[in-house]
Order: C-alpha cells, then structure tokens, then sequence
C-alpha cells in the first residue's frame, strides 16, 4: 500500500494545494441550513486515493483557522499513520474497545496548528462491530462539540459496509473516484449504498487527474460536483510546466 501523499504541507502554493482549498469552500457551503462538522470520505474500491484527500482536506482547513480532527477509521488496512511517520501502535480501536482517553492518544503533526490525528490502532478481529456501535456514534458525537471538523478515513466500499454504517453518523459523505482507475458499476453501486442508509453525499471528488499530456498523472483535485448541482465550471486542466514542476 503506497503512503498518502501530504501535498499541502509540502507545496502550500501549488495547483494541487489551491485545489484542495477549492474543495475545502465546497464543503463549508455544501449546506446552509445546517453546518458540516462531521464527513466520511471513502471510495468504491482500493487505491483511489481517498486517504490523500482526506489528509490534505484537513490540513487545508486547519490552515484556515478550524481545529480539526482527522480520524482514521479504516481497521483494515490503515494507512494514515504512514503519511506522517507516526505510531499505529494506539488509535481508534484502544478508545472504543480499551477505554482509554482520546486526548492520549491524539498526534499534533509539526507545522499544522489546530490538527489533531488519531490513527486507527491496532487491527481488531471484528472492525464492523466497533465503527457500527454505539460508543462510536457517542464518540463522534463528542468530538463535534470538541471540533470544527471532524473528518473521517474509511475503508473502500466495494470491499466492506463500515463507510457506510459510519456515513450514518456523520454530516455529510465525499466519494473518491480516480480517472482510469475507477469501475463505473463499482462507483455506482457505491453511491446506490449510500442512498440506502439515507447519506449526505456532498459530492465526488475526481482524482488523479490527467494533466495536459504524457500520460501524466498527479493526486490533483479537478472537479466537484454537488449530488444534485453543479458548483460550477470544471477547473482548467491545461497547467504550465512550471505549475507540473511545483506540484
């Protein structure tokens, strides 16, 4: 498993960085009505890149001035741990199943104020049970009062149910799809999943963009799109060599 890329602590001023804080203004006015503290990003199937959103997504709005809290909330396959180098040895599943105090457990990355990190711990025997019980909809529940932004890394949906037990519990879900790597039938049935349990999807974010030629491929935000809504225009993808550079 590749480690999530952090692009908006390593090039703040690049395309990818001003895309992620394009994404960032989508969700805060996704909703009028009631605010967004809470979202569940996932994908249909593995290696689309859902991890690297949801790391740069809350690193872009901590820069903003939010206290956010980046959960990782895949007890299978845990990668969140591996884009900051830290320690998977607590996490998420010493809170719902050892009672422990998240505020032992939290990680503050070096240049990111008002990030706080929990990883998913140790791999339990039974996943689904733990993100699907009551101590985690409590859980989550508390931390919004403790948070602006509460955002959540789950596993694929093609493969388990647990992004969409846990989208049930949240504000609002962003689904992952990744040019040339993303089966349409698998998104779909994704989207029709989540519809069943009655989730907020706010939209799709479309990843690893082509950009202009070679077959080149980056982790690059190019369109969102609201579930029943266009938010605009898609960005350009014609990018300057330069701005490849940067990137």
């Amino acid at each position: 498993m590749k480690r999530p890329k952090v692009f908006t602590l390593r090039n703040p001023k690049s395309v990818i960085s001003e895309a992620y804080r394009t994404l960032r203004t989508n969700i805060q006015f996704s909703s009028i009505d009631k605010p967004i503290k809470s979202i569940v990003i996932t994908s249909s199937i593995p290696g689309e890149g859902k991890s690297t959103i949801a790391i740069n997504t809350a690193i872009t709005m901590a820069q903003a001035g939010k206290k956010v809290l980046l959960l990782g909330c895949d007890l299978r396959k845990p990668s969140l741990h591996k884009a900051f180098i830290m320690s998977n040895s607590r996490g998420l599943t010493n809170i719902l199943a050892g009672n422990e105090s998240y505020e032992d457990i939290i990680y503050k990355p070096k240049g990111v104020e008002g990030l706080d990190i929990i990883g998913s711990g140790p791999i339990p025997p039974n996943p689904a049970e733990l993100l699907g019980s009551i101590k985690m909809k409590d859980f989550i529940g508390d931390m919004k009062q403790v948070y602006d932004m509460v955002i959540l890394d789950t596993p694929p949906m093609g493969a388990v149910t647990d992004a969409a037990v846990l989208s049930t519990i949240v504000d609002g879900t962003i689904l992952v799809c990744s040019v040339g790597e993303a089966d349409i039938d698998a998104a779909r049935m994704s989207k029709d999943l989540l519809d069943k349990v009655n989730a907020n999807i706010l939209g799709v974010v479309l990843n690893k963009v082509p950009v202009d030629g070679g077959g080149y491929y980056g982790y690059q935000y190019s369109e969102y799109y609201d579930h029943s809504q266009d938010h605009g225009s898609p960005r350009s993808r014609r990018r300057s060599k330069r701005e490849r550079a940067n990137a």
